[in-house]
């Protein structure tokens, strides 16, 4: 399979919509909040060596670290998310005519359930702490720049939202339904939380600018 990560995107945007089974939401998503992360992320770039913010710039630094390290794995993720759905959309195909094959099918696409849930999981979990670092950059960063950080943190939220929406079109076919619930469960406690986070981030970028 090829690496959807390394696409220009252009080439990106083509597969997307076509009807390819990969990349999907799953992919968009974490791909939105690489490109999320990167705005914060540039606004730690445009804050090193100015003078006004000298006294956090080893914050900015640590910051910044942390920030290449969340979009490397966002970008990581839409490969991995390409890899887990794959074999669901075959095992959506499997033949199911006899009682075995019945059996067989069910077998497998509880297995591949779960592994394509596992990814929009993930994504949703780098989001998170991608909107935390995007309330560090709000603080410390410039403030000619302080936009950016309100549309990384839109991103973030975006990416966090779409996730979510692949998580739970996995858990709401599985048969294993105690285990669905708990993915579940995670899934609504990191938008509850999150989604408001970002959102208070966004306001308070808005604030300083109207």
């Amino acid at each position: 399979m090829q690496d959807y990560s390394q696409n220009t995107c252009r080439e990106f945007v083509t597969v997307l919509a076509s009807k390819s089974p990969v990349p999907g939401g799953g992919g968009a998503s974490a791909l939105v909040g690489a490109v999320g992360m990167a705005l914060g992320n540039m606004v730690g770039s445009l804050t090193i060596g100015k003078k006004k913010y000298a006294d956090v710039q080893d914050d900015i630094v640590a910051m910044q670290i942390e920030a290449n390290k969340i979009q490397d794995r966002l970008l990581a993720l839409v490969q991995e998310d390409a890899l887990v759905f794959e074999p669901l959309s075959k095992a959506y195909g499997m033949p199911r005519e006899t009682e075995e094959e019945k059996a067989e099918k069910a077998r497998v696409m509880e297995l591949a359930l779960k592994a394509a849930c596992s990814v929009p999981l993930e994504i949703m979990k780098t989001c998170c702490l991608a909107i935390d670092l995007h309330a560090d950059f709000a603080a410390k960063g410039t403030a000619i720049a302080i936009s950016d950080v309100g549309v990384g943190v839109a991103f973030c939220r975006a990416a966090l939202h779409g996730a979510s929406l692949n998580v739970f079109i996995n858990t709401s076919a599985m048969t294993e339904r105690l285990y669905a619930d708990e993915v579940n469960a995670q899934t609504h406690e990191m938008l509850e939380i999150y989604t408001q986070k970002a959102d208070d981030i966004y306001a308070n970028v808005l604030a300083r600018l109207v």
